[in-house]
């Protein structure tokens, strides 16, 4: 198998460590980004986001020559789409937009050749491993899909499982779920997979993997909305929501996740929509759990903005333009730099909105922001010494009870009540 060349698709946050990764177990790996200037970083060695271990690994596999980065597709024996697919943030029921993964077939297909493998691991709706097959079909009119058995193109979906600031380790070891086109698709795809990970690979058809993908994450929304829904009435009642959850879950058949700010990342944030766009009136209740973790944003916003007229009433003398929030963690996650859908970053640029004094912003794993956002990075230290009021949206490793205190704060995850990551 290592006699075979593997091309990515897509140099992001899951196609880069995917071809690192690759590349590291022997294989010959050809990366493709259309963005030109990442694929100059990459050609130096540099990372463009934080991921353990990610940057040496990068190091290693250009210095051996096993990892090659370009902008134009180079021919390969295997060839595995990690491209973006975004919805539309605009629409009430938002749908998905295929055009990256279409536009990467489009690319790949003029250079297909019998006995080749595709692979897609982007987030895709259901019955979208079957379009590419026929997207493909009616360009390469040479190349026969009919053999059930045998067809000329190998074709499964494979969907990514992997938690950023884990991903080299998760792509080792987590396992996979493997959809063919046909079995004979899903055998040569699996003998693919099982020839550099250590996990588990699992068969079925592409329609159930593309729905696992978006079941397991859709799953993870329901239950954080639950733990969202709960804090809000937990706090509506004068109830320690931490302590409830705690009491709660020493019953033997219950485990509550913990609330927060929301719901971010590429992820759970996302993949409902895949499922609710593609039959809504059989989606009420993941449309439910979208609605409680985006307005669970709202909630924390407004918590915060009535700490700033409690703070008022207790310093008569000042004025709002004088009091300073600090938000503690910007990423939608703990210990990473990943800004996707994050909660955390919309409630801080919500609150710069809405608050006429300063709104400044701690997150460790990020060194800048884009020039549109109102308020100004601090360091740990910077921000304990400056705020009046304290908002602590991620609980990253560098904040803690001994280093956030004070008579003013708004506590999303936990920190107070001794939750850690």
């Amino acid at each position: 198998m290592l006699d075979k060349t593997v091309a990515v698709i897509g140099l992001g946050y899951i196609g880069l460590p995917t071809s690192v990764f690759i590349a590291s177990r022997g294989f010959n790996v050809n990366g493709l980004d259309i963005n030109q200037k990442l694929i100059e970083k990459i050609k130096l060695g540099e990372t463009p986001f934080k991921e353990p271990g990610l940057d040496l690994l990068l190091s290693e596999v250009l210095k051996k020559g096993k990892l090659k980065v370009s902008s134009k597709i180079q021919e390969s024996d295997i060839y595995i789409l990690c491209v973006p697919t975004p919805f539309n943030k605009d629409e009430e029921i938002k749908n998905p937009d295929l055009n990256f993964v279409l536009e990467a077939i489009e690319t790949i297909s003029v250079i297909l050749k019998k006995g080749d493998l595709l692979l897609i691991e982007s987030t895709c709706p259901v019955g979208t491993t079957e379009l590419i097959k026929d997207k493909i079909s009616k360009s390469r009119k040479d190349l026969n899909f009919e053999d059930f058995e045998n067809p000329d193109i190998n074709i499964a979906y494979c969907p990514e499982r992997v938690l950023p600031g884990n991903i080299l380790e998760e792509l080792d070891y987590n396992d996979r779920v493997i959809g063919g086109l046909t079995v004979s698709c899903a055998n040569k795809a699996k003998e693919f997979y099982k020839s550099f990970i250590s996990g588990s690979c699992f068969s079925t058809n592409s329609k159930t993997a593309e729905m696992v993908k978006l079941t397991e994450n859709s799953s993870r929304d329901l239950q954080i909305a639950f733990a969202n829904e709960i804090s809000i009435l937990a706090d509506k009642l004068g109830v320690n929501v931490w302590e409830l959850i705690d009491l709660s879950n020493k019953h033997p058949r219950v485990e509550i996740l913990n609330p927060g700010p929301g719901v971010g990342g590429h992820c759970i944030a996302v993949d409902p929509w895949f499922l609710i766009s593609q039959d809504y009136e059989n989606s009420p209740l993941l449309y439910q759990a979208r609605r409680t973790n985006k307005n669970k944003e709202s909630w924390v916003v407004n918590k915060v903005l009535e700490q700033v007229k409690i703070f008022l009433k207790v310093f008569p003398k000042r004025k709002e333009e004088e009091v300073t929030i600090a938000c503690f963690g910007l990423s939608y996650k703990a210990n990473i730099g990943d800004l996707r859908e994050s909660p955390a970053l919309a409630i801080t640029q919500r609150l710069s909105q809405h608050h006429k004094g300063r709104v400044i912003a701690v997150e460790p794993n990020v060194e800048e922001l884009d020039a549109h956002y109102n308020f100004s990075l601090k360091d740990v230290e910077e921000a304990i010494k400056e705020a009046d009021i304290s908002v602590v949206l991620v609980n990253h490793e560098e904040f803690s009870l001994d280093s956030i205190s004070g008579d003013f704060i708004v506590d999303t995850v936990g920190i107070l009540n001794g939750r850690t990551r």
